[in-house]
């Protein structure tokens, strides 16, 4: 019997900084990477840049090096056989000028010493500042494959001077992760996820009410979105008792603003309703068995959004960027409201129009979503094709 070729691959992105939807996209990742090699039988060996690498070893058990220590990165970039940037937003310059620089120098480097380089379902932009635009598309004109998550991506990197046949438009690849079996989620995440029956982690002592998942971040300086969302979702309360279920994302910053919403529901208690915080958690696996509980889902966070439409959790979305407002656009939905225009009459009648017609909101979506997970796995398959041809 021939052996099965061995080949290592370098993943580049937002890890280990325990936010959960970049951590979901690792998570992802790595499955894709591990079921699509299985198929073709090879075996690739992940290496992953971390902020934190013995606590992402210690998670996915996989190998990882710091991703800002260069010369370990640079060592094990050349020790293997190719780099994945993504997914992710990193080639933005939103939230500073550190990012682009970072992630294209990732890549830089990997080029330099002659590795095979490829773009995974990575959202682009926005690119504001012109001089990162050039770089960006010369860096991209040397990667084997590369692949986006919306169709604003690929038309942003065709204005950069890339081919359009040469960007493939794909979901995000937290689409494709599946939720595992409990036995399967309790050895990895050390049993939290899978021991965890009702969503506070108790004995719910009777009927349970309808969970709704509230996923929110700070964004206006003034809160008035969140204000506003806290008033629709007192409203909901008062018109069907439900479990109000908040969902932090990003500790601590999403546990605060979920705090701040909490203390301005007032006391939904006398209408039958009850309201509880998840804690912060280690394993994507964790917040996605949170997501697959709930009767509906109200997210500000894109992988709330996704995680929902994973488990087929009907969703109302609020927008704060345009990736929000482009995956809603894909399951043939738009935002609830955005952070500059939010109306609380609004969210509560579509919540509860979203508790009552469920199953009409499954059926109705349920082929897209489908289309979605098998299309999340095409840069894994894509790529480790590309690795077995070179093996």
């Amino acid at each position: 019997m021939v052996a099965a070729s061995s080949q290592t691959i370098v993943l580049s992105g937002y890890y280990g900084y325990r936010n959960s939807g970049d951590e979901a996209v690792l998570q992802s990742i790595l499955s894709a990477l591990e079921e699509e090699s299985l198929t073709a039988g090879i075996s690739v060996t992940p290496v992953v840049l971390s902020i934190d690498p013995e606590w992402t070893s210690r998670t996915y058990g996989v190998r990882a090096v710091h991703r800002m220590k260069l010369a370990e990165v640079r060592n094990a970039i050349k020790n293997s056989d190719g780099l994945i940037s993504g997914g992710g937003s990193l080639l933005q310059d939103a939230t500073g000028l550190g990012s682009i620089p970072y992630y294209l120098g990732i890549l830089k480097i990997a080029q330099w010493l002659g590795k095979p380089t490829f773009v995974y379902a990575q959202g682009i932009g926005p690119v504001r500042r012109k001089l990162f635009r050039p770089a960006i598309a010369s860096v991209f004109r040397r990667c084997e494959y590369i692949s986006v998550r919306d169709i604003e991506s690929a038309e942003l990197l065709r204005s950069m001077g890339i081919r359009k046949e040469a960007v493939q438009v794909v979901p995000d690849p937290v689409m494709g992760m599946a939720l595992p079996e409990a036995g399967a989620a309790r050895a990895i995440t050390g049993g939290a996820a899978a021991d965890a029956e009702s969503p506070d982690g108790g004995d719910s002592g009777g009927e349970e009410l309808p969970v709704v998942g509230v996923s929110v971040r700070f964004w206006n300086s003034e809160r008035t979105e969140l204000a506003k969302l806290a008033e629709g979702l007192a409203s909901l309360c008062r018109r069907k008792p439900v479990h109000i279920r908040f969902l932090p994302f990003h500790v601590p910053g999403d546990d605060e603003a979920s705090r701040f919403v909490m203390e301005r529901l007032g006391n939904v208690a006398e209408h039958g309703s009850t309201v509880s915080i998840a804690a912060e958690t280690e394993h994507p696996y964790e917040m996605l068995r949170e997501v697959s509980r709930c009767r509906l889902l109200i997210g500000m966070r894109l992988h709330s959004l996704i995680y929902a439409a994973s488990q087929e959790v009907p969703l109302l979305g609020v927008s704060y960027d345009p990736k929000i407002d482009h995956f809603l656009g894909r399951l043939g939905s738009v935002p609830v409201g955005t952070t500059e225009e939010l109306d609380p009459r609004i969210v509560a009648s579509q919540a509860e129009r979203l508790l009552l017609e469920g199953d009409v909101w499954r059926t109705a979506h349920a082929p897209k979503i489908s289309e979605l997970k098998r299309e999340a796995r095409t840069p894994a398959r894509r790529i480790v094709e590309f690795l077995g041809s070179k093996g």
